[in-house]
């Protein structure tokens, strides 16, 4: 259930996140995942997951959204969609705190059944590391 009057606009916004998944690179895990970022002035920029077979080297769709919206000079954000190949699914903990350094109030857009659901990124990430207020 949506917490607030964004849902067409998060409707649109994971519908995105879901057709951008078909272009993740999983081939080890089988996990595709795409993820939809909007920034505040209404861009959307697009990531998927790319996995390696050095494990560690694996990059997650979320990182890859904002570090494609980061490239392009975007530093403000209002939502990101993730849709996986089985949902809910929600960032990672190194998403949700790269995601912290550039967006704090961010909303995290998830499937769970038929339902959209929108968690704030405090709620899953109450304690991100900060080396400063901004």
């Amino acid at each position: 259930m949506m917490k607030n009057n964004n849902e067409k606009k998060y409707e649109e916004l994971y519908k995105v996140a879901s057709e951008i998944r078909k272009n993740a690179y999983a081939p080890y895990s089988k996990f595709k995942v795409g993820a939809a970022l909007l920034s505040e002035n209404g861009k959307i920029y697009t990531g998927v997951n790319i996995e390696n077979a050095s494990y560690g080297a694996t990059i997650c769709a979320e990182r890859s959204a904002i570090s494609k919206a980061i490239t392009e000079g975007e530093r403000s954000f209002e939502a990101i969609a993730v849709s996986a190949s089985k949902n809910p699914a929600f960032p990672c903990g190194i998403c949700r705190q790269v995601l912290a350094e550039f967006a704090p109030d961010i909303e995290i857009i998830v499937r769970n059944g038929k339902d959209l659901e929108a968690y704030s990124l405090e709620e899953l990430l109450p304690y991100s590391f900060k080396l400063k207020e901004k």
